[in-house]
């Protein structure tokens, strides 16, 4: 892929950012017609379902090995250059993280990156989870609660160095993780069938996944080009949320990835919202509600730092490419949602719908 061109006429970190700015758009288009949210899977496995919700939440997850461990074999892309497994991982932080990251999205109705497609529809609810969610990572990455951050990661991490791909760990032969994708896909598609999902909002749900391929072969394009030093990165909301405040609170802010994805979430959600016309504002029930949403985004604000991403990037992101602390945060994410899930609608049936 030749973009030397385009780094030529916009610079490094402009190319940068419009990389960030395009699998946004994608990203936000796609997730608002889709409705995908990890939150609203785990609800529905909590109950004892597996409906749209779960068949949305696997479509994209397969879409999205699929596509980068294709990436992988053509060339277009080499999962051990990444940020995520170029640099320790943390076993205690995907699993205490996790957990926590977990039950906060279920507070808050809704994982970090469905609180960002949803804001721009006009949810202040989501507003609200969202601006705290935003503070507390950034906090946990270099405020008061990053000693307590780096603490809880040191506690357990992964050796040499660097992270570990899960298919290496179990000693599966190459294809493997090509494998896993297409039998989550078929399982997907299968409950797809069985739940009576539309092909709009199944094209749409692997449009997410798309997009974290994207990420991963257009900054390892940008990579190879680039004069300057550029992060192999997909989709995540934990650290780009957090280098998004930084961004407009700097007196010299710096465009790079990870502004350019926020940004291009917020505008594909908007317009995919103002084209179906469902472009509304909506608040909070209760106060109760408030709080909840609050507590959450706190909660996913820290849980999200210790785990190494979101449900997006830890979760799919990391998941692409078999990174081992991810799909362990992944798991504790699942176990701490679906318990909380389980516990408040034994509590208050009525105020967490799927």
């Amino acid at each position: 892929m030749d973009i030397i061109p385009l780094i030529d006429w916009l610079g490094d970190t402009k190319a940068s950012a419009l990389a960030g700015l395009i699998v946004g758009i994608v990203f936000g288009i796609a997730a608002q017609r889709s409705q995908f949210c990890l939150r609203a899977a785990t609800v529905e496995f909590a109950s004892g379902k597996l409906g749209n919700r779960m068949s949305i939440w696997l479509l994209t997850f397969s879409t999205a090995v699929v596509w980068t461990q294709l990436a992988q074999y053509t060339g277009l892309f080499d999962s051990s250059t990444s940020r995520m497994m170029a640099v320790p991982g943390s076993y205690s932080g995907a699993i205490i993280g996790g957990l926590i990251f977990g039950i906060g999205m279920v507070l808050a109705r809704g994982c970090s990156g469905r609180l960002l497609v949803l804001a721009a529809t006009g949810n202040l609810r989501s507003v609200i989870s969202g601006l705290v969610f935003s503070v507390v990572a950034l906090m946990s990455l270099q405020g008061w609660l990053a000693p307590i951050r780096r603490s809880i990661s040191a506690l357990w991490i992964t050796p040499n160095g660097q992270n570990i791909n899960l298919l290496n760990l179990l000693h599966l032969p190459d294809g493997s993780g090509l494998a896993v994708g297409l039998i989550t896909a078929v399982l997907a598609l299968y409950l797809a069938y069985k739940n009576r999902v539309s092909m709009q909002v199944l094209f749409m749900a692997s449009g997410v996944g798309f997009a974290v391929a994207l990420g991963w072969v257009l900054t390892t394009a940008l990579a190879a080009t680039s004069f300057n030093p550029v992060q192999i990165e997909s989709a995540s909301f934990t650290g780009p949320s957090a280098r998004t405040l930084i961004f407009f609170t700097s007196p010299n802010p710096v465009l790079d990835f990870d502004i350019g994805l926020i940004a291009g979430v917020f505008i594909g959600a908007f317009l995919a919202a103002l084209i179906a016309k469902e472009l509304r504002f909506q608040g909070f029930e209760s106060t109760d509600n408030l709080k909840r949403a609050i507590v959450g985004g706190a909660l996913m604000g820290m849980g999200g730092m210790l785990a190494g991403g979101c449900a997006i990037g830890a979760g799919v992101t990391g998941g692409s490419i078999f990174a081992t602390t991810a799909w362990l945060a992944l798991f504790c994410m699942w176990i701490g949602a679906v318990v909380t899930s389980y516990i408040l609608n034994q509590r208050h049936p009525a105020a967490y719908p799927a």
